[in-house]
């Protein structure tokens, strides 16, 4: 059923994916609930269009975009939910919608707002039930369960209760759960959200570990910045189901900001009225100020400002990257987005390159996903 990879295939691979939905429009009221079922009207919401990227094994790469861009759909699609309405997309060899046995041993999903665990039970014995569920030897588990719950922390969580749980000790169980048996693709949709710095931090820290040690292929998705700078080299970015830009976090700036910052100090006080003829004064302390400028003419603002006031020092910079995904998501930089220079993927020979997963005999599909009601 399963074929062995073949070296150099992505782990996963998305060409020309698309989803749309078919939603019922109703009027509202009594009189509109009766209309709507005599005639009815629908409208096709288009959430993923034909969005292609290629991510190799052990990549860890965050996918980006604001609410409603479809980052959840893809994922759900990536990992069989969902069935694509065009295009396609392979994961390990597979065509996740088919389910396959072997593809369902090879991954884990996991949402941040969805839950994996029985409630009213320990969290150890819904591992103990992921253990029969993919079929795996008392050895193993053990050895699984043990890495895992060091690296979180976990060993005085496991026999509490999970609705007694922090939301934080909840999330390090989910992950646990998920990772029980050893998944090589890792989908984390929002898996920090909710939870306070701390708890941020560790879940961060065992992601970047886990990755390092087995090498794992993750897709992140996150509003928190700060998990994406700290694990992700690589990032995704979609708008309105479209993607616009696969590339390295730090190009990102300079792919979609227009402008540089220039952080200077002063022999004396300026007013701050003199030095916005430079450009947009974002800070201004009188002897310290940073100035906004078009990344075009930064060379000769810079050489204007040494040149007419009495500069002691003088840096030229980025703009934060936090600032540059705000005004990305808030479509003030989306309007004029280049298209993303990504190289389609090679096309599809869907069944070739798959990775070997175990059939142990276990009856059932298995579990398709961590963490969805689906």
């Amino acid at each position: 059923m399963s074929m062995p990879s073949r070296r150099g295939d992505p782990t996963i691979v998305a060409a020309s994916l698309s989803k749309t939905y078919r939603v019922q429009k109703k009027p509202p009221g009594l009189l509109g609930s009766v209309r709507a079922l005599v005639r009815r009207e629908y409208s096709d919401v288009r959430a993923v269009q034909d969005v292609s990227f290629a991510i190799e094994r052990g990549e860890l790469v965050g996918f980006l975009g604001p609410n409603g861009a479809g980052k959840t759909t893809t994922l759900k699609m990536l990992s069989g939910l969902l069935e694509p309405s065009g295009g396609e997309c392979r994961v390990l060899g597979y065509e996740p919608f088919k389910r396959e046995r072997p593809f369902q041993r090879q991954f884990a999903l996991v949402l941040g707002q969805k839950n994996q665990l029985w409630w009213d039970l320990p969290a150890i014995e819904s591992f103990l039930l992921n253990k029969e569920i993919y079929g795996l030897d008392a050895r193993e588990y053990k050895a699984t369960l043990d890495e895992l719950v060091e690296l979180l922390g976990l060993a005085k969580l496991l026999d509490v209760q999970v609705r007694k749980l922090s939301l934080g000790e909840r999330m390090k169980c989910e992950l646990v759960g998920a990772l029980l048996h050893r998944p090589k693709v890792l989908f984390l949709d929002e898996p920090t959200i909710g939870l306070d710095v701390v708890a941020q931090q560790t879940i961060r820290e065992f992601l970047k570990a886990y990755n390092a040690r087995h090498g794992s292929t993750i897709v992140l998705t996150s509003h928190y910045m700060d998990d994406v700078k700290a694990l992700c080299e690589r990032v995704v970015v979609i708008d309105r189901g479209q993607l616009i830009y696969d590339g390295a976090l730090r190009d990102l700036v300079a792919r979609f900001a227009d402008d540089k910052l220039l952080t200077i100090e002063l022999e004396r006080e300026i007013p701050r009225e003199a030095l916005a003829a430079i450009g947009e004064v974002l800070t201004w302390e009188g002897r310290a100020a940073t100035i906004r400028v078009p990344r075009e003419e930064v060379s000769a603002r810079a050489a204007r400002l040494l040149a007419q006031f009495p500069v002691l020092d003088l840096a030229i910079q980025e703009p934060d990257i936090d600032e540059v995904i705000r005004a990305l998501f808030g479509g003030t930089l989306a309007e004029a987005a280049p298209p993303a220079e990504t190289p389609p993927p090679a096309p599809l020979r869907l069944g070739e390159g798959r990775e070997e997963g175990r059939d142990d005999g276990v009856t059932g599909e298995g579990v398709a996903a961590h963490g969805s009601d689906a």
